[in-house]
């Protein structure tokens, strides 16, 4: 794909998977850290050396849920060159950008808006998913397309920072995650990162156990978890710290922004403000432009016009749907649109746009989502038997 590259891993072995990314991404990865080396202490009053000796810290977190992971994170730190806690770090940015997560409470995550499009809101009947990743410009251009296959699990197709566990994208079971950041932290002490808890969502062969995932670990931050499945169901996790809401799609559709939108948690409600306020308007712009696919997407190339066009809405730009830099803000806090995608869960094809929607359009990928396992290839469980309906007798 133009101007977003393609890395291949694969392989039982964690660390050696990790291995054949970090090599593949070496010279992305070295751009990112030079990023992160810069913002991280701007946002958490560490120097970058003091944030290194301290990401350590987190492996005892994250260990007894993802193991594995964190050898992959290893393998990473081995193939690019960089060292273990300098992919950490890079794993737990979203955490490190927002305040000092050893000391202090979390401050949010980046912006997005993203949305499920059941069969109820299309005429075509299929299930799609997609979002506009918005986030620091300064990393767009250290900005992957993943392919992870691994025995046991579902493949995972996912666009990420290089260097990174995960991010958004979707498993050859036909499950999707999306995530926004929400951007209100109140939790104190280190926990899961939000980069551990996507990759183990996406690794899920269900829902039930994407859910627990979501519901199982405690996270330092709050952020949004939309997840999609191919079957037509969607449902949307607010996380926090604490307790979490959830909300459902209505008539076939839902979209998140980057503000609490099924309640606001208690330890904020006294004085709640979303961190950004451009969400308040991003998400019913972006509800009443898929709202045309109801009537007018009759085709699958109609569906990704009238999605292309919603997700490239300039209202109040340049804080709009599709985000351009805003030169007021600080060099190091410019956020931009950098990704834009669109999933077609029932047919399996992936599509992003290698920057802003507005300028560029979608591409696909070059692998077929369900070029992989699938349900009925897992295995711990077995195939559910044909539901039978018993005889029964009304005889007295």
């Amino acid at each position: 794909m133009a101007h977003l590259p393609t890395i291949e891993i694969s392989g039982a072995d964690a660390r050696d998977r990790g291995r054949q990314y970090g090599e593949a991404a070496r010279t992305l990865i070295e751009r990112s850290l030079g990023f992160y080396a810069e913002s991280v202490p701007r946002a958490t009053g560490l120097a970058w050396t003091e944030v290194l000796e301290r990401a350590p810290h987190w492996v005892p977190v994250i260990e007894p849920h993802a193991p594995e992971l964190l050898e992959e994170v290893r393998g990473i730190a081995e193939g690019s060159g960089r060292t273990f806690a300098e992919i950490l770090a890079l794993n737990s940015r979203g955490e490190l950008t927002r305040g000092n997560p050893f000391e202090d409470d979390g401050r949010g995550d980046d912006g997005c808006t993203s949305f499920a499009i059941l069969p109820a809101a299309n005429p075509l009947g299929h299930v799609w998913s997609g979002q506009n990743w918005d986030l620091w410009a300064g990393v767009a251009d250290t900005i992957v397309l993943l392919r992870i296959s691994q025995p046991g699990k579902p493949t995972v197709i996912g666009h990420v920072e290089a260097g990174q566990l995960a991010r958004h994208g979707a498993n050859s079971a036909g499950l999707s995650l999306n995530a926004n950041g929400l951007g209100a932290g109140f939790g104190r002490g280190l926990a899961v990162p939000g980069t551990f808890v996507r990759r183990m969502v996406l690794e899920s062969w269900d829902l039930y156990d994407a859910l627990q995932v979501v519901f199982g670990v405690r996270q330092s931050l709050s952020s949004n978890l939309l997840l999609t499945h191919r079957d037509g169901f969607a449902i949307d996790v607010e996380t926090t710290p604490g307790r979490h809401g959830w909300m459902y799609p209505t008539d076939g559709l839902l979209v998140h922004g980057n503000h609490f939108q099924a309640f606001v948690p208690p330890q904020l409600e006294d004085t709640y403000r979303p961190f950004s306020v451009d969400s308040l308007y991003r998400v019913p712009r972006v509800e009443e432009g898929l709202d045309q696919v109801r009537r007018d997407g009759t085709t699958e190339k109609a569906v990704e016009t009238i999605v292309q066009t919603t997700m490239s809405d300039h209202f109040s730009h340049p804080n709009a749907v599709c985000q351009h830099v805003d030169p007021r803000r600080h060099e190091l806090d410019r956020y931009a649109t950098i990704v834009s995608s669109l999933v077609d869960l029932t047919t399996g094809t992936y599509r992003l746009t290698p920057g802003l929607p507005c300028a560029n359009s979608y591409q696909q990928a070059p692998w077929n989502l369900y070029d992989g396992p699938g349900p009925s290839d897992r295995p711990d469980v077995g195939e559910p038997a044909l539901s039978r309906t018993p005889s029964v007798s009304l005889a007295g």
